[in-house]
């Protein structure tokens, strides 16, 4: 028999997270550890507990919702996410999944979309609510797009697409060195090495191409 999914949620709306609660409640697969009304809440049950799977507001007080993903993914933590939101945001959807978000749930139809996200997510699965599914197939597309205009994307290492996100994340060389471990003459020589894959020429060539591409990176 499966172990159920552990789960923390944090929403800082008591009513709409215990009407959340009580439909996670109902499903013996999922199995809830804590319950957080903000940002920094959520991000201290997510490190007391280690769940696998997070149910985030977008919006919260103290960190948002991105806030906090980003935090995890610059610990390195395992837990996967699933933001909630009542808008469809572009903007906003394309941020999350730069952070690697699996699951993205509009408030109104959580109530028949959130137990399914949940295992989905769990299992290593994108769960978009099917209300917003066009930004992903956009988002999907405007990727395709890109790499057929810059097919030197293809050739870029693991390490070079990396720093090509960090540097879209508006990271310098020296932020990028300390996060991967590197020094920054080697985040340079990267750098440099992705510039001449992607034809970029100019001081801020990079810089720029990365910013007016980074949902599609």
């Amino acid at each position: 028999m499966n172990s159920p999914v552990t789960l923390i949620i944090a929403d800082d709306h008591p009513l709409f997270r215990r009407g959340v609660v009580e439909v996670l409640a109902a499903d013996t697969g999922i199995k809830l550890l804590a319950e957080a009304g903000d940002g920094a809440a959520a991000l201290q049950a997510i490190l007391d507990h280690r769940p696998a799977v997070a149910l985030l507001d977008v919006h919260m007080p103290k960190l948002a919702g991105l806030q906090v993903a980003a935090e995890l993914q610059q610990r390195g933590l395992k837990t996967r996410v699933i933001f909630l939101t009542m808008y469809e945001d572009e903007q906003t959807f394309n941020a999350a999944m730069d952070l690697g978000a699996l699951g993205f749930i509009l408030k109104d139809s959580a109530a028949e979309d959130v137990v399914e996200c949940v295992k989905a997510v769990a299992a290593g699965k994108h769960f978009i609510s099917p209300a917003i599914s066009g930004l992903l197939v956009k988002r999907t597309q405007g990727a395709r797009e890109l790499r057929a205009a810059r097919p030197g994307l293809e050739s870029l290492t693991p390490a070079e697409r990396r720093i090509l996100k960090l540097v879209a994340s508006d990271r310098t060389s020296k932020e990028i060195a300390d996060e991967l471990g590197l020094s920054p003459r080697t985040v340079e020589t990267h750098r440099l090495n992705i510039c001449q894959k992607l034809e970029l020429h100019g001081v801020h060539a990079l810089v720029k191409f990365a910013f007016e591409n980074k949902a599609q990176l």
